[in-house]
């Protein structure tokens, strides 16, 4: 899931849409359902008002799901608030996990004070540190802002800065099979050097979709189911949540 934008009071709404309820309406049609998740990975963008009470809302609804929840930062986290909010289990902040053959790993993709993206030297080290130390033979990347360009004269210039460098860097070892991204409020999903790459709507309200200038979609509410097999092989389902 990504991009909830919560606010400290619960009735906090971003154009329109009162934030924790939506994003409390996707817990509940995932907790409604037959599909059962291993742990959550939560791609940045969990609060909107800057605010550490944000971040409690945040970790009361979904620590609901009895989860373990893997974060990472998006432009409008506030990174100091939020190290301390998710440190414990089972929240994580950009760390990592192994488990069926795979080594899932947060990274920072966030610029202070810029809505656009940038991975510092020190961040893709810890990255290829982690690949290297793992027994795992497949790899997938979390981050925030979207390596790839979507079309949207606005959103395109809020991506992520040197994307040829980012796909030299996880494409170095050879086990990076997958990465995801939140920031967009939209859906994608296609191959790039090789590797999967996904974005997922936001569990409030969308973006609309190849727009020279920022617009807001009608498209409900959005989850993403991932799963990945031992071999290498990854699988995804884009879930709508019509009555969040």
């Amino acid at each position: 899931m990504t991009d909830p934008h919560l606010f400290s009071d619960a009735a906090g709404s971003l154009r329109g849409t009162v934030t924790l309820a939506s994003l409390s309406g996707v817990i509940q049609h995932y907790r409604d359902g037959d599909w059962q998740a291993d742990f959550v990975s939560a791609t940045g963008d969990l609060i909107q008002d800057q605010s550490a009470g944000a971040y409690e809302q945040f970790k009361t609804a979904v620590g609901a799901l009895d989860l373990d929840v893997h974060c990472v930062p998006g432009n409008h986290d506030v990174r100091e608030l939020m190290r301390r909010a998710v440190r414990e289990p089972p929240f994580f902040y950009c760390d990592k996990v192994e488990a069926n053959n795979w080594l899932i790993i947060g990274i920072d993709s966030c610029v202070t004070e810029y809505a656009g993206g940038g991975i510092n030297s020190d961040e893709y080290d810890r990255l290829d540190k982690a690949i290297a130390a793992s027994n795992a033979d497949h790899v997938m990347v979390c981050l925030h802002h979207p390596p790839v360009v979507m079309g949207s004269a606005w959103l395109d210039s809020v991506g992520l800065g040197k994307p040829d460098e980012f796909y030299g860097r996880i494409g170095a070892s050879g086990k990076v099979r997958l990465a995801i991204f939140g920031h967009v409020h939209q859906a994608y999903d296609n191959t790039h050097h090789g590797i999967q790459i996904v974005g997922t709507p936001s569990t409030c309200r969308q973006f609309m979709p190849r727009s020279e200038k920022f617009a807001v979609d009608d498209r409900p509410p959005a989850y993403r189911r991932i799963e990945l097999f031992a071999d290498g092989r990854c699988s995804t389902e884009l879930i709508w949540v019509k009555n969040a």
